[in-house]
């Protein structure tokens, strides 16, 4: 339950430092709030696809990264366009899904043991104020990790829905949306108790991962 979605592959993104990568997503996202607009939106999002094309993924990556949105496209942009407008709509949504993208380029480039070496490395000297950093380390590489697995959901839950003749129905979709994303929860949560992190104990190192216990 704990392995990532990574993709093996030789481009400059995979063997970029994970540290980097990170930082990179920081600056993504924090980009695309601190600067709401539709012009630094599409500043983003193109120089985005530019380094997708230039690692040599493809235009379908960004496709397949972005597909799962489609679903929170279709419910917040009607409601962002009711309360703020379009250019707002457009910044809001299109934000989201940019940094959703840029989250699943990192997770496809990046093995997660080797995600929370750089977090955990990052964050070890606040060990010295009580902050555990393998345990914060694995956290946020489970969160980024989750991002993608998340939207996917959404995307399952909504095809069901279509299938199923019930698209104006928002009850079809966000039902077994929460459920699926539970039942998610839940077995992360039983695979980090396997591990020993469920306690103050130290955090069991299985298989090949160098921290927390974390399978790639």
């Amino acid at each position: 339950m704990l392995t990532s979605s990574y993709v093996e592959g030789s481009s400059f993104l995979h063997r970029a430092r994970p540290g980097v990568k990170l930082f990179g997503l920081l600056v993504v996202t924090t980009a695309v709030v601190v600067v709401p607009s539709a012009t630094a939106l599409a500043v983003v999002a193109g120089l985005l696809v530019a380094i997708t094309l230039a690692a040599g993924l493809g235009m379908r990556t960004v496709v397949d990264l972005a597909k799962p949105m489609r679903w929170v496209v279709l419910l917040l942009t009607p409601v962002q366009v009711w309360t703020s407008g379009w250019e707002q709509a457009v910044v809001v949504v299109g934000g989201l899904v940019v940094a959703v993208v840029a989250a699943g380029l990192v997770t496809v480039t990046t093995r997660v043991a080797d995600m929370m070496d750089a977090i955990v490395a990052f964050l070890r000297p606040l060990e010295r104020v009580g902050v555990d950093a393998d345990r914060v380390g694995l956290a946020m590489a489970l969160t980024i990790r989750s991002i993608p697995v998340v939207a996917r959901t959404l995307t399952e839950c909504g095809e069901a829905r279509r299938a199923r003749g019930l698209e104006r129905s928002p009850r079809a979709l966000l039902v077994p949306f929460v459920v699926r994303t539970v039942r998610h929860a839940e077995r992360m949560g039983d695979a980090l108790v396997a591990r020993g992190l469920d306690d103050g104990g130290e955090p069991q190192v299985d298989g090949p991962a160098r921290v927390s216990g974390v399978t790639r």
